[in-house]
């Protein structure tokens, strides 16, 4: 069956399910060959790794936001194929993309447990910070091979992959030109200069509360009653290619911990004296809705994405026993010409080999454990043994939070590791100074592999939409992890001798502070909140019996609210969009406008956030602390987000169907 191309050069149906003998065929045709992997996008690839784990380390560590990678990666690499006038860049352009990109998930895992130890005032070296992160790395990518089949062609249609669609846009439209080119650089224009002022400048606030109201502050004063939303157009322009559908599940579970569990706990705190559980050093009456929600309704949010990772193992138990029997197959029965039956742009690394890559790969990661962190083999193996298990447990949840809504949670899973892993090493004597060492090295081993698994779905499915090979991607991502790990350890030390994470003038690095904050009384046998996992497992399953997917509903509960409401008006844009017309091809070119307008937001943001990170590490800090959050800054951020919602709608309606 010939597939119709859309107004981006993909096939019609490159992002719906496909109907009962439809083949989705892609941009670069299965039975050809074309340029992928050689000397020019290896070099531009490792180039991108280095120079974007270097940002992306400095803005996490400075701000808590790890800028997205793959995005400016995309336009800089289509910039240079177009300065050079090289031909047939697509697949080249795709791997520089997949090599570079290793670098924000790598940072990701570092940044977020490592700085801990200093904070902790204890000994951390440089082949500590790179073998962690580059084992992670590696995991991530391993556990996820067997899987990829299932999340990028089985699961056509089915997920959005937000931030794969923007970045499979931006490579497309690079190489087509036209319209489609000149929609996404205006409207990533727009969407990147909307933010920049925001996060540059502070003309207008970020977030918008209902404080700004009088009645409105009166019910967060007394009630813990607030409602929010964030004004950036990159989040909006996720909500569009999210979709309705998922849209109000993710805010379903917001709602829910800000309208109901938040109000909720207020009223009991209000007759209670001592603070509420083990950790908290505040009275609940006297704590802000932000407050709870840090503190209480987040951790309900852990257990419930802990239990939808459950969920996720128990249904793709199918897939894992598949990948399994493969696995076997191909080791003890040498079906070699299975792969040679298998399409170009469906062909992995061979399963054996992945098998011996996981086994060394754990071999590996047992000597570094005994030799650098425990220096002890009992320690050593139940180490390694946590590490194994949730992250090949939480491989999938990685996956399916990226494919949904294109974040992944992996703060939440790593907090939800380090107390696991705190409460066995501390069972099996290993607590202290030297415990809270083990744990974090062991919390950034998986933060690290769940990152990259998360990350490199994403890559698989730019593969899998444009018709690139599976096996390069998957074989040369171990080299742009290498580059990017050992980018990450040198960057993060400079940063520590040159601004320290203690103290004045200190980088913030929100998340390490946080799980230095949880590891430290777990290892003096303070308990966890184990009643509020337990809470959110309990509403995980709720969901799952009413078949609602319960990843995304406590991605909700986990992500707060001002981030969740814009995906909620994106998604609504995204439904009107299609459904506005009784001309059905008309609807469909508007939602395909619309989608390269939500993927020029989506660029524009992350290439204008890289360039803002840049400026405030020169020196250049022009943010106006004190206007971004007075009131009539609010105001003024609610007018700017009616405009920009009203110039995506007008945006998406110039669509025509000759188009």
């Amino acid at each position: 069956m010939e597939i119709p191309k859309t107004n981006d050069g993909l096939p019609a149906n490159a992002y719906r399910e496909l109907k009962e003998g439809e083949v989705y065929i892609p941009i670069l045709h299965p039975e050809k060959i074309y340029p992928e992997v050689n000397a020019y996008s290896v070099f531009w690839g490792l180039i991108m790794a280095v120079l974007f784990s270097a940002a992306a380390a400095y803005s996490g560590l400075k701000i808590g936001q790890v800028m997205e990678a793959a995005i400016p990666i995309s336009i800089l690499a289509v910039g240079i194929s177009a300065l050079t006038k090289r031909k047939n860049a697509l697949g080249q352009n795709v791997i520089i993309q997949s090599i570079g990109a290793s670098s924000g998930v790598i940072v990701a895992g570092a940044i977020f447990t490592i700085p801990a130890l200093y904070i902790l005032n204890l000994p951390v070296s440089f082949y500590q910070i790179f073998l962690a992160s580059l084992f992670g790395g590696f995991l991530g990518i391993l556990f996820l091979i067997p899987f990829r089949r299932y999340f990028v062609k089985e699961m056509h249609g089915k997920f959005p992959f937000p931030e794969a669609t923007a970045t499979t846009e931006i490579l497309v439209a690079g190489e087509k030109g036209g319209k489609q080119a000149s929609v996404l650089a205006v409207s990533g224009l727009v969407g990147g200069i909307f933010d920049f002022i925001i996060t540059t400048f502070g003309w207008w606030s970020e977030v918008i509360s209902t404080r700004i109201f009088y009645f409105g502050q009166i019910l967060s004063d007394k009630y813990k009653l607030v409602f929010k939303i964030n004004t950036l157009t990159m989040i909006l322009g996720l909500g569009y290619i999210v979709g309705l559908k998922y849209a109000i599940i993710i805010c379903a579970g917001s709602f829910l911990s800000w309208f109901v569990l938040i109000p909720l706990l207020y009223e009991i705190g209000q007759s209670l004296t001592s603070p509420l559980g083990a950790t908290a050093t505040k009275l609940i009456s006297q704590m802000s809705a932000e407050e709870i929600f840090r503190n209480y309704v987040r951790h309900i949010g852990i257990g419930g994405i802990a239990m939808a990772g459950i969920i996720g193992v128990i249904r793709s138990s199918k897939i894992i026993g598949e990948a399994v029997k493969l696995a076997y197959n191909e080791i003890f029965h040498k079906k070699s010409s299975v792969q040679s039956s298998i399409p170009r742009t469906q062909l992995d690394l061979k399963m054996s080999f992945n098998v011996l890559l996981i086994l060394l790969t754990a071999f590996l990661i047992f000597v570094f454990f005994y030799g650098g962190v425990t220096f002890n083999l009992w320690h050593a193996l139940v180490g390694l043994i946590i590490v194994l298990i949730i992250a090949f447990l939480f491989t999938t949840v990685a996956a399916t939070a990226i494919a949904i809504v294109g974040t992944n949670p992996v703060s939440g899973m790593t907090l939800m590791t380090l107390i696991l892993s705190s409460f066995i090493l501390v069972q099996i004597g290993l607590s202290g100074e030297s415990g809270m060492i083990s744990a974090m090295i062991i919390g950034g081993v998986v933060c690290t592999a769940l990152s990259m698994a998360g990350g490199f779905i994403t890559d698989l499915k730019i593969g899998y939409w444009i018709g690139t090979t599976p096996k390069k991607q998957e074989t040369f991502k171990f080299l742009g992890t290498l580059v990017s790990a050992a980018t990450v350890g040198v960057v993060i030390m400079i940063l520590n001798q040159t601004y320290g994470f203690v103290g004045e003038n200190a980088l913030v690095a929100p998340q390490a502070n946080a799980m230095a904050a949880v590891i430290k009384p777990l290892m003096s046998n303070i308990p966890a909140p184990w009643m509020l996992y337990f809470i959110g497992a309990v509403i995980a399953l709720i969901v799952t019996w009413l078949k609602i997917s319960p990843l995304a509903f406590a991605l909700g509960m986990y992500i707060p609210l001002d981030l969740n409401t814009p995906l909620l008006i994106g998604g609504l844009i995204a439904h009107w969009a299609k459904t506005h017309s009784k001309d059905e091809k008309l609807n469909n070119a508007r939602f395909s406008r619309g989608t390269l307008v939500a993927s020029g937001f989506i660029a524009g943001g992350a290439l204008f956030g890289v360039i803002s990170a840049l400026l405030r590490f020169s020196g250049f800090n022009w943010f106006n602390v004190h206007w971004a959050e007075s009131q009539n800054a609010e105001i003024i951020g609610m007018v700017m987000l009616t405009a920009i919602i009203l110039y995506f709608m007008w945006e998406t309606m110039r669509a025509k169907v000759e188009d």
